[in-house]
């Protein structure tokens, strides 16, 4: 595996890779690598001649009061893993090479990144979006994988390269979930044990808002949400951030639910906010 830390280095692979007439699968992340990234490079290696996997901690997706100094940051168990994953480049840049002084350029979404995860993290999706744009700069990938937990991501990024006709093609993979059905998320390695037990009521609201719908128990969202809430009430150090039925293409609100329709949450446990989604196809 080849590691490179230096824009000009991957603009000279992606180049070379380009002129051989290979095709490129990337996999962005920012580190903290889990299963669930795993899971995205094994499809990007069935995929594509070469996969390159990024590790960035990307600053301008967090607010000021957000945990970018305490975002996890585990770069010698993450090569580990891109090793045994077969990964053939690892692209590591620094803040200052992504986002050196006097950087202003941004990119918006407006359609999409005001809702559900943008109303709460305000300038999230723009940061995103900017650096997600960057990376496809440098890397020039054929296919780009990313995970359905981060679903509005996935929308935010599909809108983009679509908009601006971006010659990738954006892969959505299903969410790989831990035995109990947590979704693995880099964030969940800061749960106390007991917000760990909790946390799989997470699923468990999405799995039960599931059935209320696909059996025509519940179509009313304000109902739903409300009954959903209610699992999270007497979870002490527990708060709400929001739970959604919106369209999975628009992310617009539903009050009368018609499928197909994408229910969403996050949820804070102690210091943790965690996301979640499901589709009623």
């Amino acid at each position: 595996m080849k590691i490179i830390q230096t824009i000009e280095a991957m603009q000279a692979m992606a180049y070379k890779l380009k002129r051989q007439g290979g095709s490129i699968g990337f996999v962005p992340t920012m580190g903290a690598l889990h299963a669930g990234h795993a899971s995205l490079v094994r499809r990007a290696r069935r995929e594509n001649d070469v996969v390159v996997v990024s590790l960035f901690v990307n600053p301008l997706q967090f607010g000021p009061k957000e945990d970018f100094k305490k975002y996890p940051r585990t770069a010698a168990k993450d090569l580990l893993l891109l090793k045994r994953e077969k990964v053939d480049v690892a692209f590591i840049p620094s803040v200052q090479q992504m986002v050196p002084t006097g950087f202003s350029t941004q990119i918006r979404v407006p359609s999409l990144d005001g809702v559900l995860e943008g109303a709460f993290r305000p300038g999230h999706f723009q940061g995103v979006a900017t650096i997600v744009t960057k990376l496809f700069n440098l890397v020039q990938p054929t296919r780009a994988y990313f995970g359905e937990k981060d679903y509005q991501q996935v929308r935010v990024i599909r809108r983009m390269t679509e908009d601006l006709n971006m010659p990738v093609r954006l892969v959505a993979c299903p969410t790989v979930r831990e035995d109990d059905g947590l979704a693995m998320s880099s964030r969940n390695r800061t749960l106390s044990r007991r917000e760990r037990d909790e946390a799989v009521k997470i699923h468990q609201a999405l799995f039960l808002g599931r059935e209320l719908i696909s059996q025509k128990i519940m179509l009313d969202s304000r109902r739903l949400v409300k009954r959903l809430s209610q699992i999270f009430a007497n979870v002490p150090g527990s708060r709400v951030d929001y739970i959604a039925v919106v369209d999975p293409e628009t992310l617009a609100p539903m009050k009368k639910i018609r499928r197909p329709a994408l229910l969403a949450m996050a949820v804070r446990l102690g210091k943790t906010r965690l996301i979640d989604n499901i589709v009623i196809p």
